[in-house]
């Protein structure tokens, strides 16, 4: 019999691992976030993640993928599912609060040559620091005993914000059919093995195994084959990284050039033989420079327009016009919107096609003066009105170059839309230009109450007035809310029942 210590892969040494690999564990295991605007920031940005997952909870298409495989399991010290009364393992909790999470499309997004919501990383932190936290309270010793805080968690998010963003800045996954989730399974596979206790050489081990992990390719969100998996997706990366991360802790090993190897590597299988390319190293940037989805349930590509749209129907109705009296729009946009969401003549099948349809979102707009999730829905009044779907038809999205350079251009990163509407009269209307979304860094401030109140919004239908008030006086009260232990404040979410 082999002695039970051949069962420990001993890790590679760092000299002997990709650099990429190497940087990003040596930046989870070495870098002190000291960034109040960052931990600021992260607050936000949990709050009104957590309040999309809650929202999600409206819609059966989510509801009916969550809670146990087998129904009525319970799982002692486990992750707690916020808004519902499951109690599951890390793994199925990581996929249950990230498929929540991403749900809606109404979490935080970060746009550059890649495309993503960072904040999809906290279906795999959040799950991974409950269970400890209740596991070591009942006398266990995960990740070396430790009782998380909210503080913890906002400080894992910067850092999986910090990972995923900083790989996006360059490198394009979309361009090679890959989907951004990737990069979720990458950063929260990085985190979570810290969170547990895994040491730095285990660190690159686990972020290995995320790299040669198979990839999601990006057919489910573009035509013909839109579907509801895109909803999902990232529940299911944040699922594969916190499994990966427990065999490793387990004992597995890791590739150390899974990467660069010649022919089997990352690279060559599927990044047509390009090394990843980096603007900055890592710190705290992207948390710092996040972009908020305040206003619309929408892709974010599409929420300047949707805003500029919502301007024109002021004028329109001053006029004593309205869309029945538009003629055709054309919207100068920036290259990506064009790549994701232009979809002007193709058919809205289902929710999927809808969401990421700027045609449609800006259609509805004009047509019902509001965006919301209920709109995206079969059978709902936006979906079966006749003049959303003849005024789909009419808008026409024309790249300005300057647009995608201010997009990509570090110190804006701008996501503009501006709408020229002509009327059947032959009146053609001012164009309507919005370059920073509200939930832009440029307009951060003016976002902070519209956040906090979305997030009220999103708490009002499964809480009390009481259990309401107590969350979002928390969520106003730094201090109080970092010191608060992870499992007690997940309790505050904990229902008898779903909707």
């Amino acid at each position: 019999m082999k002695p039970n210590s051949d069962a420990i892969a001993s890790p590679a040494s760092a000299a002997e691992f990709d650099k990429e690999i190497v940087d990003m564990a040596s930046y989870i295991h070495n870098y002190k976030v000291d960034s109040e605007l960052a931990i600021d920031t992260a607050r936000y940005v949990f709050l009104d993640t957590l309040g999309c997952g809650l929202k999600a909870l409206e819609f059966p298409h989510c509801t009916k993928l969550l809670g146990p495989v087998v129904p009525g399991t319970t799982v002692p010290n486990g992750t707690r599912i916020p808004g519902t009364p499951y109690q599951l393992d890390p793994v199925l909790g990581a996929f249950n609060i990230g498929a929540m999470i991403r749900w809606l499309d109404f979490n935080d997004c970060w746009l550059a040559a890649e495309w993503g919501h960072p904040s999809d990383n906290l279906g795999a932190i959040l799950s991974v620091a409950d269970w400890i936290t209740r596991t070591n309270r009942n006398g266990g010793n995960l990740g070396n005993g430790k009782i998380f805080t909210v503080k913890d968690v906002l400080v894992a998010m910067v850092k999986a914000h910090e990972i995923q963003g900083c790989m996006a800045l360059e490198n394009s996954f979309n361009k090679v059919g890959l989907d951004h989730v990737v990069l979720v399974k990458v950063a929260s596979t990085a985190v979570v093995s810290q969170m547990l206790g895994l040491t730095e050489g285990q660190t690159r081990d686990a972020i290995s195994q995320a790299w040669v992990d198979g990839q999601s390719m990006r057919t489910y969100r573009h035509s013909p084959n839109t579907m509801s998996r895109k909803s999902w997706a990232a529940g299911d990366a944040c699922e594969k990284a916190v499994n990966l991360c427990l065999k490793v802790m387990k004992g597995e090993g890791g590739m150390s050039t899974v990467l660069s190897a010649p022919t089997w590597g990352f690279y060559d299988v599927n990044f047509h033989g390009k090394k990843f390319d980096f603007q900055r190293g890592y710190g705290s940037y992207v948390m710092e420079n996040v972009l908020f989805k305040v206003s619309y349930p929408a892709e974010f590509h599409s929420q300047t327009a949707v805003e500029a749209a919502s301007r024109i129907n002021k004028k329109l109705q001053a006029m004593g016009k309205s869309a029945k009296d538009i003629k055709d729009v054309t919207n100068r946009t920036h290259e990506a919107c064009i790549r994701i969401i232009d979809k002007q003549l193709k058919p809205m099948d289902n929710f999927a096609d809808r969401d990421h349809c700027v045609q449609y979102m800006v259609a509805t707009m004009f047509v019902f003066n509001r965006l919301e999730a209920s709109d995206y829905t079969d059978g709902s009044e936006a979906a079966t009105s006749p003049l959303v779907e003849s005024l789909r038809k009419k808008i026409k999205c024309v790249e300005d170059p300057q647009y995608t350079t201010d997009y990509h251009d570090p110190e804006k990163r701008t996501i503009s839309n501006a709408l020229t509407v002509t009327l059947e009269d032959g009146t053609t209307l001012e164009e309507e230009i919005v370059e920073a979304p509200l939930g832009h860094r440029l307009r951060r401030e003016e976002a902070k109450p519209e956040i906090m109140a979305k997030y009220k919004r999103h708490l009002g239908p499964h809480f009390d007035e009481a259990r309401v008030n107590e969350l979002v006086d928390l969520g106003n009260s730094p201090d109080k809310l970092y010191a608060m232990e992870i499992d007690k404040y997940v309790d505050l979410y904990v229902k008898d029942s779903i909707l």
